[in-house]
C-alpha cells in the first residue's frame, strides 16, 4: 500500500475527482441513467436540485467545513470536487502544510505581488481595478484555487487600524465603485472572490473580543454600501464574515447581518464563508446564515473524533443534532445548495480559462497601477520631477529604500518571483546619468519572515542613531537631490494584521532625520511607504512629498517612474490625513479602541468577556467630519497633485428642478493648462442645504478620471437620481430624499471645490 503523508505533501485531488466524474458519467450513460447534475444542457438550478437529492446527510454536512487549512471536501462519490481557497487580496499566498501554517516547501508557488488595495483605490480608476482583478484571478486560476479570500472593503475609521492597507479607504461610494470591477475581473477566470470582512471589522485591536454598537443609519450609510455593491452589482460568489460581535452575536453567525440584511434584504444567493476561527457556536452557525466554516480552533482528539475537522461546529456536532432530531435539514439543504451553485461556477465549470502566472502582462499591470496610485501630496518649487540635467549626484536615504515589503503584514504576506526595491528602481532609472549613493539614515525592522517565508535580507546595523543620522546628512550636503524613502513597514504594530499602530507618528526617529535632511539640502523629496496616514510635523520644512503605499513586485520601478516624470502622478487620497490623531472623529469622540471604563476593568481579553466599541461619530467619518466641522486636515480626501495643471469650467445642469422619479445631469469642462500630458480626477459631491437630520456638508456621489494632453479639454458628465440625495431613515428602514434645495459641488478634492450648481428636489 502506498502511504502519502499529507503533512509533508499538499496533494491536490482535483484530477482524481475529475476521474470520478468521468467514471460516474460513463457508467450512467451506458446504463441510460445520466444524472441531471452532470447534464450541461440542463439549467443549473435543476442540476443542483438533482445533485442535492442524491447526497446523504453525512455528505451534505461534510461539505460545510474545512478538511485542511485552506480546503473543504466535495463529494467524491458523485464526482463533486473539493474547494481550494487562498489568501489574499494582493497576490496568491504560498502553499502551506495540510494542517499547519508552516510552508509546504513548494518551489513553484512564487507569484507577482500587486499593489495593496489602498494603492488601487488611490488610482480612482475603475479600469485599473478590472485589470488588477483579471491579472490576480489568472494567477489564482493557474495555481488551481477556487476562492480568493479578498478583496477587503472595511471602512477606514481610524489611522491606527493595522489592516487599513488591505482596504479601500474611508468613503463608501469610492470603495463601492472600485470593488465591483475587481470582483468581475477575478471571477472572469472562474475563481470566486470572498469580499471581507462582513461587517464592522474596522480595527485589529480586540477584533476577536469586541461588540460594536452602531446605529442603523450609520451602518447603512457608511459601512454596508461596499458590501451591498459587491453582491448586488459585482455578484461576488462568496462573502467572508468578520470576527467582531454586532448586536451581541459574532458576525460570522449573525442573524441580522447574514440572514436579515445579506440574504433576505439583498437577495444574496452566494456562499457565506467564516473568517478563520470566527465560529464558536453550532446552533447559531446553523440558523444564522453561515454556509462554510474554516479555521475553527477545536480539538478533535479530546472529543474522540478522527481529526479536528470532524469536531468543527458545522461538522459532527451538527450531524449529531440532526440525528437526534433536535434540528431539521432545511438550513442544511440551503447551505449545500449555495455550495453547489458555487461549484458550477468554479470547480465544475469546464469553460474557465487556464490562467497564467508572473507573465510580462502581469508585471506591466502591477507597475501601471503603482504609478497611477502614487499620490503627489506636495511639490513646492517644482522639485519633482527630478531634472536629470541638474542631478549629477542623487542621495537615496532611508531603510524603506532597501527593505522588502511583500513579506509580512499578516495573511496578505506573499512569496514573490521578485520585488524591485526603491533603491534598485532609482539606480536603474537614474544610474546612467547620475551617481546614486545610499545611506541608511535609521534602523527600524531588521526582520523579514512570516509563516516561514523569508525575505533573505540581513538588515542588521549596529551603528548608533547619531552615526546613521550624521552619515545621511553629510551625504545629503554633497548631493544635488535627496530622496528620503521612509514611512511604516509590515511588522507588528504597524501596517499589519493582528494589532493596531501604537501611535500616529512615524517610528524610528524618522521625524528628526527628515528635518535634518531638509536643513542639509533644499532639493528634498520625501517618499512615504505606508498603508495609513501618518503625522508630518516637518511638512512646512519639506518641499516635496510622495505617498507611495505598498506597491508590490514593481514598487521600485513605479516610484522611480514618477520621480523621473516618466509617469505623471495622478493618484488621489482615498482617505483623509488629519494633522493630529485627535482631529479624527473616532478619536475626538473617545471611542477607540473601546469604552474606557471597560478597558480599565480589563475587559476584552477573551471571547467570553467582550469589550464594547461605540461609534459615537455616526456618519461623520473622514472628510464628512473634517469638512462639516471645519477641521483643516493635513491632506484632504481626494487630494493629489500633478506635474501639469488643470482648469475647471463652470458646471451646468440640464434642469434646476427634479422630481422624485427624475434624473439630473451635470456637465463640466476640464482643460489641461500645463505643458505635460496628465490625468485629473473630477469629483462630484452632493450637499443637502437644509435637512431635518444632521448630514455631512458634502458626500462623494460621482468621479471620473480623464487623461488630457497639453491644451486639450474634455466635457465630463455626471447623472444622478434621488439615491444620491438620500439618507437612511432608520425609523422607517428606508432611504429618504427630502424635498428641498441641494448643491452639486465639483472639484478635485473634498476641500478643493471648483464649481457649484444649485438645484431643487420636488
Amino acid at each position: 500500500m502506498l502511504l502519502i503523508n499529507k503533512k509533508a505533501f499538499m496533494f491536490k485531488k482535483t484530477a482524481i475527482v475529475s476521474l470520478f466524474t468521468f467514471i460516474a458519467a460513463s457508467y450512467m450513460a451506458q446504463n441510460h441513467t445520466q444524472p441531471v447534475y452532470l447534464d450541461e444542457s440542463k439549467p443549473v438550478e435543476q442540476r443542483i436540485q438533482d445533485a442535492l437529492s442524491r447526497m446523504t446527510v453525512e455528505e451534505k454536512v461534510s461539505m460545510l467545513h474545512a478538511q485542511s487549512k485552506f480546503s473543504s471536501p466535495g463529494v467524491p462519490r458523485l464526482g463533486i470536487p473539493e474547494f481550494w481557497t487562498t489568501d489574499g487580496p494582493h497576490g496568491v499566498r504560498p502553499e502551506v502544510m495540510w494542517d499547519e501554517w508552516d510552508q509546504a516547501g513548494w518551489t513553484n508557488d512564487s507569484i507577482i505581488a500587486y499593489p495593496a488595495l489602498t494603492a488601487l483605490s488611490a488610482t480612482w480608476n475603475k479600469k485599473m481595478s478590472w485589470n488588477y482583478g483579471k491579472a490576480l484571478g489568472e494567477e489564482a486560476r493557474y495555481r488551481k484555487k477556487d476562492i480568493l479570500l479578498g478583496p477587503g472593503v472595511n471602512i477606514y475609521r481610524t489611522p491606527l487600524n493595522g489592516r487599513n492597507f488591505e482596504y479601500m479607504g474611508e468613503d463608501p461610494y469610492l470603495t463601492s465603485k472600485m470593488v465591483v470591477p475587481y470582483i468581475k475581473g477575478v471571477q472572469s477566470n472562474g475563481v470566486a472572490t470572498s469580499v471581507k470582512h462582513f461587517a464592522l471589522n474596522n480595527q485589529e485591536m480586540f477584533r476577536h473580543t469586541s461588540n460594536v454598537n452602531i446605529d442603523d443609519r450609520t451602518l447603512y450609510e457608511i459601512y454596508l454600501p461596499p458590501f451591498k455593491a459587491a453582491v448586488t452589482e459585482g455578484d461576488s460568489w462568496t462573502i467572508m464574515g468578520a470576527y467582531d460581535m454586532y448586536k451581541n452575536q459574532y458576525a460570522s453567525q449573525n442573524q441580522y447581518l447574514l440572514n436579515d440584511i445579506l440574504k433576505k434584504e439583498w437577495g444574496y444567493k452566494g456562499v457565506v464563508v467564516s473568517d478563520w476561527g470566527a465560529v464558536n457556536n453550532t446552533e447559531q452557525a446553523i440558523h444564522n446564515g453561515l454556509d462554510l466554516e474554516f479555521g475553527s480552533w477545536t480539538n478533535g482528539l479530546s472529543a474522540g473524533t478522527k481529526n479536528a475537522y470532524d469536531n468543527y461546529y458545522l461538522a459532527k456536532p451538527y450531524l449529531d443534532l440532526i440525528k437526534a432530531g433536535k434540528v431539521g435539514t432545511q438550513e442544511l439543504d440551503d447551505k449545500v445548495t449555495r455550495l453547489l451553485r458555487l461549484a458550477y461556477k468554479t470547480t465544475m465549470n469546464r469553460n474557465k480559462p487556464f490562467g497564467n502566472i508572473a507573465s510580462e502582462e502581469h508585471k506591466a499591470v502591477a507597475k501601471e497601477i503603482g504609478e497611477e496610485g502614487i499620490v503627489l501630496l506636495k511639490n513646492q518649487g517644482d522639485i519633482l520631477p527630478i531634472d536629470i540635467n541638474k542631478a549629477k549626484k542623487i542621495a537615496v536615504i532611508g531603510e524603506n529604500a532597501i527593505k522588502i515589503m511583500t513579506v509580512g503584514g499578516g495573511s496578505s504576506s506573499l512569496k514573490v518571483k521578485y520585488e524591485t526595491l526603491p533603491l534598485d528602481g532609482i539606480k536603474t532609472r537614474f544610474g546612467k546619468q547620475a551617481d546614486v549613493q545610499y545611506a541608511r539614515g535609521y534602523v527600524g525592522d531588521i526582520g523579514g519572515e512570516y509563516n516561514g517565508v523569508k525575505s533573505g535580507q540581513n538588515l542588521k546595523d549596529d551603528r548608533s542613531a547619531a552615526e546613521l543620522l550624521n552619515e545621511a546628512v553629510e551625504l545629503a550636503k554633497k548631493s544635488d537631490y535627496v530622496i528620503f524613502v521612509g514611512g511604516l513597514n509590515k511588522s507588528d504594530f504597524q501596517d499589519s494584521e493582528g494589532n493596531d499602530r501604537k501611535s500616529y507618528g512615524l517610528p524610528y526617529n524618522q521625524d528628526n532625520l527628515i528635518s535634518a535632511l531638509a536643513k542639509a539640502n533644499k532639493n528634498l523629496a520625501v517618499v512615504l511607504v505606508s498603508g495609513n496616514a501618518v503625522a508630518m510635523p516637518w511638512i512646512k520644512e519639506v518641499p516635496s512629498v510622495l505617498q507611495s503605499w505598498y506597491l508590490g513586485s514593481e514598487a521600485g520601478n513605479s516610484i522611480a517612474s514618477v520621480l523621473a516624470g516618466d509617469a505623471n502622478p495622478s493618484g488621489k487620497l482615498p482617505f483623509t490625513f488629519p494633522v493630529k490623531l485627535e482631529d479624527n472623529s473616532a478619536h475626538r469622540l473617545g471611542e477607540y479602541p473601546g469604552q474606557k471604563d471597560e478597558l480599565a476593568a480589563g475587559k476584552g481579553k477573551d471571547q467570553k468577556n467582550p469589550i464594547n466599541i461605540t461609534y459615537n461619530e455616526g456618519v461623520f467619518v473622514g472628510y464628512r467630519w473634517h469638512d462639516t466641522k471645519k477641521i483643516k486636515p493635513l491632506f484632504s480626501f481626494g487630494h493629489g497633485l500633478s506635474y501639469t495643471t488643470f482648469e475647471f469650467g463652470k458646471a451646468s445642469a440640464d434642469k434646476t428642478v427634479m422630481s422624485q422619479d427624475d434624473k439630473i445631469t451635470f456637465t463640466v469642462t476640464v482643460k489641461n493648462t500645463g505643458k505635460k500630458a496628465g490625468a485629473e480626477v473630477v469629483q462630484l459631491y452632493i450637499s443637502d442645504i437644509k435637512a431635518s437630520v444632521p448630514r455631512p456638508s458634502k458626500e462623494l456621489k460621482g468621479f471620473e478620471k480623464v487623461y488630457l494632453n497639453p491644451g486639450e479639454q474634455t466635457e465630463v458628465t455626471f447623472m444622478i437620481d434621488k439615491t444620491a440625495l438620500s439618507y437612511f431613515d432608520a425609523d422607517k428602514h428606508e432611504w429618504t430624499a427630502e424635498p428641498g434645495d441641494f448643491e452639486a459641488l465639483i472639484g478635485n478634492s473634498s476641500d478643493a471645490i471648483k464649481t457649484k450648481v444649485k438645484f431643487t428636489l420636488k
